[in-house]
Parts: C-alpha cells; sequence; structure tokens
C-alpha cells in the first residue's frame, strides 16, 4: 500500500512543483539550518529524513502556556493535555500509554534527553525550558545513528538560546484568565572570546477546574568560550513545578456539560516534580576539515505525585541522578565523503517508592487486594554504552547515500528495599489469592540491540530534495515495565521493542514556497503491554502507515498560509481477547486517522500581525475492541503582535475562540466507562515586551 501512495504522492508533487517554478521564476533560496540529524548545524534541504523545524520568532508568536499549543502545528504529532502542564505523546503513533509508553519518544535539550535510559516519564517535556527556545525541532519516525533507546516514533529537541553576539535585553509580562500570569526575562552580552546568556520563565495558573492550578519556575543559562581552534559551549537548565491536579470526569459526553466539566472529583491531587542539567560541549578541530566533540552532562531529577486514576490513589515518588557523555569524530574524507564516529555513555541511579496513605475504597475486592502502606520500593543502577557510525556520500552530483549503525547495551542492576511477592509491608497476606502488587526479587537484566539506518536523496533542483528512508529504531524496556509488577507475575520476560520504517518523501523551499511531504510505513514488535491478567508482556504487534505534509506558502507581501495535516492508521497485528473480542486488525485506540491545522497570517502593517488557526482532531476509539469513539472536534484560535516603537511589543491571544465544549483525552475502561480531560472554554491573554539590543 506505501509503494502505491508514495508513487501517487510523489508524481503529484512533482508535477506541482515544475509548475510552481513555471508561474515564480528567479525566486530566491532561503536556507533552514537544523542541528537533530547529526548534532550539528547543517542545511535542512541536504537532510536525508523527515525534520521539522521551530524558530525563535515562531515561539514567541505562538507564545505557548502549555507545549501542546506549539507541537501541534508539526505534522504527525498528536499530544493530548491532561491537566496543568501534564501530556501525553504521539509522534506517528496512537496517543501512547501505560508505564513505559514515554520510552517510545526521546525528549532532549540541546542533544541532551531529559530522561536517563530506562527512566522516562510520560509528562517530562514540561522539564525543558520550550517557552523561551531559540528552536525547536522534531523527527517523526526512528532517528539517525546518533540516537539510540526511546527515539523509536520520533524525536523532539529543544534548543535554549544561545549566547547573543551583542548585548540584549528581553522582559515580558502576561496575564490570562483563571488567574493566569507569567513573567520571561533574558539578558545576554559577549566579547571576543567569551559570552553569557540567562532566561528565566516564572508563570502561575490558577485554573480553569475547581481545585487545580500550577506555579512553575524555569531557568536557563548558557556560557561561550572560543579561541583559535577550541570552542566551549555550557549550559544548565532548572525547572519547578508544583501543580494541584484535577482528574478524569466520567459519564458519556460528559464534558460537554459546563458545570460538570468544571468539577474536580480528585481534589487532594497533586504533582511537584524538579529537575536540573548541567552540560559542556567540546568542539576542538583538530585539522580543517577534521573535528571533535565532547560533551559530559549531569542530570538530576525528582517527582512526587498522587496516582489519582489508581484504587487507592497512591503516592508515587521517583527520581534519578545520572552522568553521561556524547562524543563523535567528524571527517570530511574529500569532497564526497563525510564520516563520523561515536560512542555514548551514561550511568544512572533511580529510585521509585508507592506508598497508599489511607484504605482503598469500593469493593470487597479491592478493598482486601489493595492495601494501605507502602506498595514498592526498589533502587537501579543502570549503564548504557553505545558506539556508532554514520556517513554521508556523495556519489553522484544529485545523489547522496546516507547510512549509519549504532549497538547499544543497557545493563540494569535491580534492588528491592521490601518484601518480595505479593504480600503487605508487613509480610502478611492479602485476601481473595493476594495483593494486587508483585515485588520480584533483586535482578540484573541486560539488553542490547544493533540499530542500522539507511537513507538516500536525490536533489532535484536547487530547492527541492527527494528522499527515501529505511531505519530500524528501538527501545528497551523501561524500569517501571521491569520490575512494577502486579499479581501473580514474579519475574518479567521482556525484549526491546523494534520498528522497522520506510519512508519517501519531498521537501522544498524558496523565498515564497516551503513544503515536505512525506508517506511512511513502519511495522513494529515486541510490543510491550499489560494484559487482561495485568502482567507486562511483549509479544505485541502494531502496524503503522499515513502520509504527513506541511505546506508555508507566502500568498503576497501581507498573506502567509500554513497547513500541516495527518492522515494515518494505527492497528493492532497481534491477537488478543479483551472483552470477548478479538482486536488484531482494530485500530489502536486514542488513534485518530486524520488530525492537522491551519495557520493564516496577515501582516496588517509592518508593526501589526494577526493570526487565525484551526485545528482538526478526527474521531478515534476509546478502547482496544473499537466499541467506544469520541466524535473530535474542532477549535479556533486568534492571536496578535503589535511592534510599538523601538523598545516595546504587545501581543494577545484568544484560544478556542469559538467556545466550543471538547475533550482533550477521552478514553474508556471497564471500571470507570467513558472518561475524559475537558478542554479549555475561550481563554483570552495579554501582554507587552521590552526589547533592546535586537
Amino acid at each position: 500500500m506505501l509503494i502505491s501512495i508514495s508513487r501517487s504522492v510523489v508524481a503529484f508533487l512533482l508535477c506541482a512543483t515544475t509548475n510552481y517554478h513555471l508561474a515564480a521564476a528567479q525566486s530566491e533560496e532561503t536556507e533552514t539550518i537544523v542541528i537533530t540529524a547529526s548534532r550539528e548545524a547543517v542545511e535542512a534541504l541536504t537532510v536525508s529524513s523527515n525534520i521539522d523545524k521551530f524558530t525563535s520568532n515562531e515561539i514567541q508568536s505562538v507564545a505557548h502556556n502549555h507545549i501542546q499549543e506549539l507541537l501541534v502545528r508539526s505534522p504527525g504529532v498528536n499530544l493530548q493535555r491532561g491537566n496543568g502542564q501534564e501530556s501525553l505523546t504521539a509522534i506517528r503513533s496512537p496517543v501512547l500509554t501505560g508505564a513505559g509508553a514515554c520510552g517510545a519518544f526521546l525528549m532532549a535539550e540541546d542533544n541532551i534527553p531529559l530522561r536517563a535510559a530506562g527512566f522516562c516519564n510520560l509528562n517530562e517535556l514540561f522539564e525543558a525550558h520550550t517557552e523561551q527556545a531559540r528552536s525547536i525541532e522534531v523527527i517523526r519516525g526512528p532517528g539517525t545513528a546518533f540516537y539510540g533507546s526511546n527515539a523509536l516514533h520520533g524525536i523532539v529537541n529543544v534548543f535554549t538560546p544561545e549566547v547573543p553576539g551583542t548585548a540584549q535585553t528581553r522582559l515580558g509580562l502576561e496575564f490570562g484568565s483563571y488567574d493566569y500570569t507569567r513573567l520571561k526575562v533574558q539578558a545576554g552580552d559577549s566579547n571576543k572570546q567569551q559570552g553569557y546568556n540567562l532566561a528565566l520563565t516564572v508563570d502561575h495558573d490558577g485554573g480553569y477546574r475547581d481545585d487545580a492550578g500550577f506555579a512553575q519556575q524555569k531557568f536557563s543559562a548558557r556560557h561561550l568560550f572560543s579561541n583559535n581552534k577550541l570552542i566551549v559551549n555550557s549550559g544548565v537548565t532548572i525547572t519547578n513545578l508544583e501543580q494541584e491536579t484535577a482528574g478524569f470526569i466520567e459519564g458519556l459526553d460528559s464534558y460537554k456539560d459546563s458545570q460538570i466539566a468544571r468539577s474536580n472529583f480528585n481534589p487532594e491531587a497533586y504533582r511537584n516534580a524538579s529537575a536540573f542539567r548541567a552540560w559542556s560541549r567540546f568542539e576542538y578541530q583538530l585539522e580543517n576539515n577534521v573535528h571533535w566533540l565532547m560533551t559530559p552532562y549531569l542530570r538530576v531529577t525528582e517527582m512526587a505525585f498522587m496516582q489519582h486514576f489508581l484504587p487507592g490513589k497512591p503516592l508515587e515518588e521517583n527520581g534519578q541522578e545520572s552522568i553521561g557523555f556524547q562524543s563523535a569524530y567528524y571527517s570530511e574524507v574529500n569532497d564526497t565523503l563525510k564520516l563520523s564516529i561515536g560512542l555514548d555513555g551514561e550511568i544512572s541511579q533511580g529510585y521509585l517508592m508507592q506508598t497508599q496513605a489511607n484504605p482503598t475504597d469500593g469493593s470487597a475486592f479491592l478493598q482486601a487486594t489493595i492495601p494501605e502502606g507502602k506498595h514498592y520500593d526498589y533502587e537501579v543502577d543502570a549503564s548504557m554504552v553505545a558506539p556508532f557510525v554514520h556517513l554521508d556520500w556523495q556519489f553522484a552530483d544529485s545523489l547522496k547515500l546516507t547510512a549509519g549503525i549504532r549497538y547499544e547495551q543497557m545493563n540494569y542492576d535491580y534492588d528491592n528495599q521490601m518484601l518480595d511477592g505479593r504480600t503487605r509491608e508487613d509480610g502478611t497476606e492479602c485476601g481473595f489469592g493476594g495483593c494486587r502488587y508483585s515485588r520480584p526479587a533483586d535482578s540484573n537484566d541486560s539488553f542490547n540491540h544493533w540499530s542500522p539506518k539507511l537513507g538516500l536523496s536525490y536533489q532535484l533542483n536547487d530547492n527541492s530534495l527527494l528522499f527515501l528512508n529505511i531505519a530500524n529504531g528501538f527501545r528497551t524496556p523501561q524500569a517501571t515495565e521491569l520490575y512494577r509488577l502486579q499479581q501473580h507475575q514474579i519475574i518479567t520476560d521482556l525484549d526491546a521493542e523494534e520498528i522497522d520504517s520506510y519512508e519517501l518523501g519531498l521537501r522544498h523551499s524558496d523565498s515564497s514556497l516551503a513544503y515536505e511531504i512525506t508517506a511512511y510505513q513502519m511495522k513494529k514488535s515486541n510490543v510491550i503491554y499489560r494484559d487482561s491478567n495485568y502482567f507486562n508482556l511483549s509479544n505485541g504487534e502494531t502496524d503503522h502507515q499515513g502520509i504527513e505534509a506541511k505546506i508555508d506558502y507566502a500568498i503576497n507581501e501581507n498573506f502567509r498560509l500554513s497547513v500541516n495535516t495527518s492522515m494515518a492508521k494505527h492497528q493492532y497485528a497481534h491477537q488478543q481477547i479483551l472483552s470477548g473480542v478479538n482486536i488484531q486488525g482494530n485500530d489502536v485506540d486514542t488513534a485518530p486517522r486524520h488530525f492537522g491545522s491551519v495557520q493564516l497570517r496577515w501582516d496588517m502593517t509592518s508593526d501589526i500581525s494577526v493570526e487565525l488557526e484551526w485545528l482538526y482532531q478526527g474521531s478515534y476509539f476509546m478502547d482496544a475492541e473499537n466499541l467506544h469513539q469520541y466524535d473530535g472536534h474542532k477549535l479556533f484560535n486568534f492571536r496578535a503582535n503589535w511592534r510599538i516603537g523601538q523598545n516595546w511589543k504587545a501581543f494577545a491571544r484568544i484560544n478556542n475562540l469559538a467556545d466550543t465544549r471538547y475533550a482533550e483525552r477521552a478514553d474508556y475502561t471497564i471500571f470507570t466507562d467513558e472518561r475524559y480531560f475537558p478542554g479549555m472554554p475561550l481563554t483570552v491573554f495579554i501582554g507587552v515586551q521590552w526589547i533592546t539590543g535586537i
């Protein structure tokens, strides 16, 4: 199917490109520089894989309060907001849930993963300083050989502000609906040899729903030192989140009732999270065509949150400390061949504790099998080492071959701090055959994987590139999947999830028109899931195929149209009986077949611009049995920016302009039936910014 789709897409695009150039001769080429593909700056038009970039101007214009508001503009990316700063991610995938589902996506800042390998978190993207990023890049599907475990379905890479060439200062203040306030400060300067940049974001949200809201602080610092052959870029990011969390509302279409939508049936729920990251990137020029990069880094994270979605509402406390490095040797062997050889490694220490303060409400079975007290308390020492090779070979004037391979070894040393098995904390037995939570005995587990990549690109002309990619991606089981067991399971036998990806795309960029259109097909094996007996298994299979497009067109000097759209099918390929239904061939739950957005920008004058945005979320099934469905929704947003003189800017945003009742997330369980995270109603934000030196 992919081959026939791809042929049709490419034929159409080649024809469209030819017709466009006949009508728009002598257009100026515009260059976009990207970093994620190879960890160093290259021109996007030469990269033989899909890549999407949000520039500093676009990030400032959107001025997102939640990262979803920005990433919705990228094809194939479909974040669903929870409450506050929480989110669930989909990149060329369904919206994935479960203890280790976050392992399918690599979330990074300045090329450093936000979390240690094996210790991901579903909401970890709020630990990146996206609000003041200089750029954000997205790769959909498996990453290059420079990235290993967790770069399975995609990569989101956030880049903090660079050191400016001259003294610059930004100071912004913003107010919004439901007691929202935000302060943004950025300042930097440099001389011939070194410089600095500081960025601070502080925001507070009173919350649309009852007993919900958050306070968040983010700080980033950059320092640059350079001499003739050595450049040292260093960075620090510190984040802190204190959130009062509102949980699901229940009942068919309950999100349509404004009173229910504002209610919070879990007023005691909260999430507190902090993160610290520090790194230094040493770039040394060995010869004219040879340079070496080494980036040592340090990470510390802590989180405590009440699991309001579980019986008994236990408190989870977790944290990790890790040190690591990324290194690569880059050589231009000759005019046609570039070779990169690298080695990545890290060691981590993580812990997890789950404690329930009160007896479980509900049936006699739940009360007997889910006792109060401590459920889990374990520590894990982990290590990862990964050598890789990557090459770019320009073997003809218009043809380039990109190839790479990565080997990754992951080791876990698990130490249970409690009694082994299914007992209560004190060793007594639970009723109805045993406690729900099971603690495996101490163990050592290892995983290794070879991940090959192959790409071929054809330069159609100075502005257009056709590319084909074949890649294998993987993720090792996360610590929570291996050691946080339930029911009779006392040991896991999990394999690393793998995905085989085939991608065909066309990219074009000039002064008036830029687009990238891709068709892909992926097959994922060893999918880790929890079966009806609450056992963690890794014998699942899913199929993924689709077409994505992003188009940016300058209609004239005043109007610009941007479109991104995704058509995809994500299906279960393995046999599994749930509620009497064999799910093989069913759509994966929370996997809309269509979604996207359209932005129309009008530059009214050189100082005033407005944008109207239309968001579309297609319908999707809420359960694996495909028996319950969310109808989808359409939203309108409005943004305006006004430059006042040399140093001032005013801005305003209206989200959900039509005040539509919708659900950010919808799912179905046999315990609760339909449940939803209700979407925000019409909200208004206004602010001012003072700028100097720019």
